[in-house]
């Protein structure tokens, strides 16, 4: 089975102006998703839109490990040296609340054969976090340990993965996968969020990014 993940994440959001999407979406399917398709390191990707929450358009690339973003091949011909097209379409500069992180996987501590899925995810939430230094400790012990299990019962949750930013803002992110867009609509789901006590105690001190947690479809490859 072909690898398709590892522990890095590249994920970049940004709204688009109507008058350009059609324009913004062609180049980003035609040539963008191509172009990083061969950076070493670079495993698999897919573009989603947003259902709720925002920026409406994710790209979303699985990456060997973090250090690919640091790469000669990534930086010197692709990052510094776009292309014609890229600079009049890419996000930097027709998008709006353009964001661009990289991140290292924190949970699970490993990727598996079983998590290198043959088409990425249908539909995704995704939560961009951030947590006062002093409870980073109990956070992360607390996200792993009783919040994240708590929702992988649920039916239609697939995965969930957690990472923390080595470039951009904020810290942590988390990415659920689903098998449809109403799983955070269902009953199991609100169960979920009061099953543990201390998800009382934790969640006053979370704070989510603007737009978050978001619900995405894949719109790339096409469902």
């Amino acid at each position: 089975m072909a690898k398709t993940r590892g522990t890095g994440l590249l994920m970049a959001w940004t709204d688009v102006d109507p008058a350009h999407e059609d324009a913004f979406n062609a180049w980003y399917n035609e040539e963008h998703m191509a172009r990083l398709a061969t950076v070493p390191g670079f495993l698999s990707g897919a573009r989603y839109q947003a259902l709720r929450g925002g920026p409406k358009y994710l790209a979303m690339y699985e990456l060997e490990d973090h250090n690919v973003l640091r790469s000669s091949a990534f930086l010197d011909d692709l990052r510094y040296k776009p292309s014609a097209r890229r600079t009049t379409v890419s996000p930097s500069h027709i998008g709006r609340n353009f964001l661009i992180n990289g991140y290292r996987q924190i949970f699970p501590a490993k990727t598996d054969p079983v998590d290198f899925p043959a088409e990425p995810p249908p539909f995704l939430q995704i939560g961009r976090i951030t947590i006062a230094a002093h409870m980073e400790d109990e956070f992360n012990a607390w996200y792993n340990t009783a919040y994240i299990p708590g929702y992988l019962k649920v039916p239609g949750v697939i995965r969930a993965r957690r990472y923390v930013a080595v470039e951009g803002e904020p810290k942590y992110l988390t990415v659920y996968e689903f098998a449809s867009a109403g799983v955070p609509d269902s009953q199991e789901w609100a169960e979920a969020r009061v099953s543990n006590p201390w998800n009382l105690r934790m969640r006053p001190h979370v704070q989510l990014d603007e737009g978050s947690p978001a619900v995405f479809q894949r719109i790339f490859p096409a469902l």
